[in-house]
């Protein structure tokens, strides 16, 4: 059972990118060290799995062992998200009840990257792998990354037919978040994503955190600091900190991976390999990552 009630998350929540060693192996120390970063940098909560943390490219073994290494390295500090990736019901299932056993406080369900198919198909196949394990649950909505998602209304057929949904990882414009919002009538936490592009009017949406790559995640989490203590001016001027970096990371999934990730490294003191396929960096690119980094400062400092 979750030791966090879904109603109380809320805020910055940092969710891991994969490092691999120059092997394209997991690097279990670098991954160890990314936590660590992400907790001295104050997040209410950490995630792994989603589509920052590469799951297409990890095996399910691997996947499963991401799972154990962010619950072992949070140490029950805060709430840990575990987002669920696979064909079939019964692979989310299997990978789900792991998740549980291993000590996640609540899932994320992805829609599975197979076909296209009408919303109360994906109604259906999210409502059997939630009906399954007993810890709240989200699904990602992500239209615009996964290529399938679901409406506003659709979402809000979904929760009402299976209470265990308690949750949204939305990856939207504020306009799409604040409708979500309005036809879900506040009844559940709307976590969005995108790298933190519109950080401050989604919290003015109503949206209740972000679920972000941990590149910028210091910075983006004293931005929710300030406007949650009602400092609007200085959130406002701590999220445009780093917006230029945001912009220059969050041009598709494969740039975040790319520069992103090598943001991340350069700023905590740790190498980034590729696992293959992948983007790979030009030299315009990795100036700009250094040049971002020394604006934006060392990460994992107190």
């Amino acid at each position: 059972m979750s030791r966090f009630d879904p109603a109380d998350l809320h805020g910055i929540h940092a969710i891991l990118y994969a490092l691999f060693d120059d092997d394209e192996k997991l690097d279990r120390e670098a991954m160890r060290r990314q936590t660590e970063v992400c907790l001295v940098a104050g997040v209410h909560g950490m995630a792994a799995l989603g589509l920052a943390t590469e799951a297409s490219k990890l095996s399910e073994a691997e996947r499963m062992a991401v799972m154990e290494w962010l619950v072992e390295d949070t140490a029950g500090r805060v709430p840990v998200a575990l987002t669920i990736f696979g064909p079939s019901v019964e692979e989310q299932v299997r990978q789900a009840r792991h998740a549980v056993g291993a000590g996640a406080d609540w899932l994320i369900l992805q829609p599975p990257i197979v076909g296209q198919f009408s919303a109360q198909e994906y109604i259906r196949f999210f409502g059997r792998v939630a009906d399954a394990i007993d810890v709240p649950v989200a699904i990602q909505n992500a239209p615009a990354f996964m290529g399938r998602g679901l409406t506003a209304t659709d979402i809000a057929e979904l929760v009402r037919q299976h209470p265990n949904i308690t949750l949204i990882k939305g990856e939207g414009p504020v306009v799409d978040i604040a409708t979500l919002i309005e036809v879900t009538e506040g009844r559940l936490p709307v976590f969005n994503g995108r790298a933190g592009l519109e950080l401050i009017d989604n919290l003015r949406a109503g949206c209740r955190g972000f679920i972000l790559a941990p590149d910028c995640i210091d910075h983006a989490v004293r931005a929710y600091e300030f406007y949650r203590d009602g400092w609007d001016e200085e959130a406002e001027a701590a999220y445009r900190d780093i917006l230029p970096a945001v912009v220059f990371t969050m041009q598709g999934i494969e740039n975040l991976m790319c520069y992103g990730k090598r943001l991340f490294g350069e700023r905590a003191g740790l190498p980034v390999f590729d696992r293959a396929p992948a983007l790979r960096p030009t030299e315009t690119g990795l100036a700009m990552v250094r040049r971002f980094a020394g604006e934006l400062g060392r990460l994992g400092e107190v």
